[in-house]
């Protein structure tokens, strides 16, 4: 069975004082994501929005 397509709103904000790339979004609850590059938040969104996802259903 192919998954449901959903579009999500992720807001993605750099935080210059921390040095850090900060991801939350009110489409996915309990999402609060922080890393020290772009590439490694969008990595571990990859992993925490699917399970997130899964906690809600």
């Amino acid at each position: 069975m192919k998954a449901k397509e959903r579009y999500l709103e992720i807001d993605l904000l750099w935080d210059a004082d921390e040095c850090i790339w900060i991801a939350k979004s009110e489409d996915v609850p309990g999402l609060v994501l922080e890393a020290g590059s772009l590439d490694a938040l969008i990595n571990g969104l990859k992993d925490a929005v699917p399970e997130l996802a899964e906690l809600q259903s």
